[in-house]
């Protein structure tokens, strides 16, 4: 049970631990953890003074009672010569007695919250220092006089003053420790705020920058010190990244071309086929699998050219109503089967429609190759608008869900390109595609296309 209970508890110190640092800024944690450390040595700091402060006031202590119960024997000494104890009055202060060796009390008075201290300490045969009263510190000592007369002397000393003055020292160390925190705190503050500073500046740059800004660099100068150093093989590294989406651009837009010509050319034939009117039920179902095919990598090629040549700064100043994208959507070349399309007018979302319709045309083409039914709906959230693509087929299993969308995966034989293309088209505008539900309520998948937007800035009726 005992290491169960401490295996718990450090589990949730480490827990705390990672929510804390997920929680506040790399400045925050800095400044948190010098206050902290700063707290720790001012606590050190007034430990270590009221301790110090208690044993200079034991010390002092000891030594006026020392000193004050020497001098008092030494004046007993003196004045009682002829066999007799004798004890000056002057000597007699409060809370000085005087007693012989039996224990009896020669002169002096006792404080009444001392009785019971004094009555101990009357008999004691050595030096002893207790506390006693409200509190004092009392003092006891045997001696002999020069004409060899035995006794014991107490007396007894406040402690209030000594107290008062660690109070007082503990107040002092209590505001110099808070000033101290303060000041590292502070410190810790202003020398993060100005090390960081290019940090946050770096932060805010790269947020503002699209995918599509090639030729922006952080530009921190030379490479004086750490900070600097970092940006510099950012810019470095910025620079490899856009050589690779430039040739990315011109390979993808040299295929295309390149593509484009031949299956033009292939549709074309295709098209002139159909037209004859001595070909049987089978060819012309041949036919019209090339045409479809052709036409599907016609778009593939299309969305491909489009992406290679858009800027996202001129897609976001487009906006598309969705009852206007609902016409093109249904009039779209899509594998037979029925397509419910229901947008919202009130909605409109900021990409241009061509490039909506690249995103929505894969998604919708594998729901009519693997379902007879397909629908597509609309909702807004926040500052973003989901369409929302549901088909009627076998759903998506789970041992498909980590590699649906990536390049040349199928699990219908296709050639991996739909869904990976619509994510891709969908990105180049802000958005993605994602899959909501493996299994919807008509039995089939459902997919998310989301893209910036909102309200529609007007509204048909």
């Amino acid at each position: 049970m005992a290491r169960r209970t401490v295996a718990n508890w450090a589990s949730r110190v480490v827990t705390w631990r990672l929510r804390w640092r997920d929680r506040l800024s790399l400045r925050a944690q800095l400044v948190t953890i010098t206050a902290l450390l700063a707290s720790a040595v001012a606590a050190g700091l007034v430990i270590v003074v009221q301790i110090s402060l208690a044993g200079a006031a034991r010390s002092t202590t000891d030594r006026v009672l020392n000193d004050h119960v020497k001098a008092l024997v030494a004046s007993i000494s003196a004045a009682s010569p002829d066999g007799a104890l004798h004890v000056p009055r002057s000597q007699l202060n409060p809370g000085v007695a005087v007693y012989d060796t039996s224990g009896s009390r020669v002169a002096g008075t006792i404080p009444p919250s001392m009785q019971e201290e004094y009555k101990e300490l009357s008999t004691t045969d050595r030096q002893r220092i207790v506390e006693g009263g409200e509190p004092f510190a009392i003092m006891a000592l045997p001696f002999t006089t020069s004409s060899k007369l035995q006794g014991v002397v107490i007396l007894a000393e406040p402690l209030a003053p000594y107290e008062r003055n660690e109070q007082a020292a503990m107040v002092v160390s209590i505001i110099a420790g808070a000033l101290l925190v303060l000041m590292a705190a502070g410190s810790a503050a202003w020398i993060s705020r100005r090390v960081l500073s290019p940090v946050e500046q770096m932060a805010r740059t790269a947020a503002e920058w699209s995918e599509h800004d090639l030729e922006r660099r952080f530009a921190l100068g030379a490479p004086t010190n750490e900070i600097r150093a970092l940006g510099s093989t950012l810019d470095g590294l910025l620079d490899k990244v856009a050589s690779v989406i430039r040739a990315e651009q011109r390979l993808t837009s040299e295929l295309a071309h390149e593509l484009r010509t031949p299956l033009t050319t292939i549709h074309g034939a295709a098209d002139l086929l159909a037209l004859r009117t001595d070909l049987d039920d089978q060819a012309r179902e041949d036919v019209a699998l090339i045409k479809n095919s052709s036409a599907s990598m016609s778009n593939t090629i299309s969305a491909l050219l489009d992406l290679a040549r858009r800027h996202r700064q001129a897609l976001h100043s487009d906006r598309t109503q969705l009852d206007d994208l609902a016409v093109k959507l249904k009039g779209l070349p899509l594998p037979r089967g029925h397509v419910n399309v229901d947008l919202s007018p009130a909605l409109s979302i900021n990409v241009p429609e061509v490039l909506a319709i690249r995103a929505l045309a894969p998604i919708l083409n594998n729901a009519l190759q693997v379902s007879d039914r397909a629908w597509v709906s609309a909702r807004a959230d926040g500052r973003n608008v989901t369409l929302l693509v549901a088909d009627s087929g076998p759903g998506v299993p789970d041992q498909w869900v980590e590699t649906l969308f990536e390049p040349g995966w199928s699990g219908n034989g296709g050639s991996g390109l739909g869904l990976s293309l619509a994510k891709r088209v969908a990105r180049s505008g802000g958005g993605d595609v994602s899959l909501v539900e493996q299994y919807n309520q008509y039995g089939g998948a459902t997919f998310a296309v989301m893209f910036p937007g909102g309200r529609a800035a007007r509204t048909q009726h």
